[in-house]
């Protein structure tokens, strides 16, 4: 597998997610988005696992929108809110409701433990992705090579202090939230000890 073999879907609503997103979030959460769409859609064609390359680029440009201050919910989740942005968004980019409630789940998705492949194929492989990109889990997924080719291309720029300190943000104002659960759990040593972090 090699970063060029695989095609980013250039579709107008995934080029227009691409723009919101470039427009609102920080080069680190930016470059994280893409890169999460690149490991996910990796991981599924080396898999054989199918899925909406559209669905899955777009869930992967705003599954973290609400970490950005203009976004941000004062009594929801930043996934929840993340959510309620995307669907906004695919009712303004014309998708039918049954399709922006899909990503919307897949969005929700990206913070679960466990999403069913078989049921949520977007979800799971953004769950993956997201979680190897934030927390070094499945760093074993891809060769060395692959994973520095992406990283060149598409640097961390400072994204674990960056967003380690959005994850306690939101902890601290939402105590119920995924982020407080996460801390709780123990995610700030694995985002600080991510092994992508010393490739390159």
């Amino acid at each position: 597998m090699t970063l060029d073999a695989l095609k980013i879907p250039d579709t107008p609503v995934c080029v227009a997610a691409l723009e919101v997103a470039g427009s609102y979030c920080s080069p680190a959460l930016l470059n994280h988005s893409v890169r999460a769409y690149i490991w996910a859609a990796a991981y599924g064609m080396e898999h054989g696992i199918a899925f909406d390359p559209e669905l899955l680029y777009v869930g992967s440009m705003f599954h973290d929108i609400a970490l950005m201050p203009e976004f941000d919910s004062q009594t929801v989740g930043f996934d929840d809110a993340s959510a309620h942005v995307a669907w906004v968004f695919g009712t303004g980019a014309g998708w039918p409701k049954d399709r922006r409630q899909r990503l919307a789940e897949v969005v929700v998705s990206h913070m679960l433990e466990s999403v069913d492949v078989d049921v949520d194929p977007e979800g799971y492989l953004l769950e993956r992705s997201t979680s190897m990109d934030i927390s070094g889990q499945y760093t074993d997924d891809f060769s060395a090579a692959y994973k520095a080719e992406v990283l060149q291309r598409y640097p961390r720029v400072g994204i674990a202090d960056e967003f380690l300190a959005c994850f306690r943000d939101q902890a601290e104002r939402k105590p119920n939230s995924s982020p407080a659960a996460s801390l709780r759990n123990g995610i700030a040593q694995r985002i600080l000890t991510n092994q992508l972090d010393r490739i390159g």
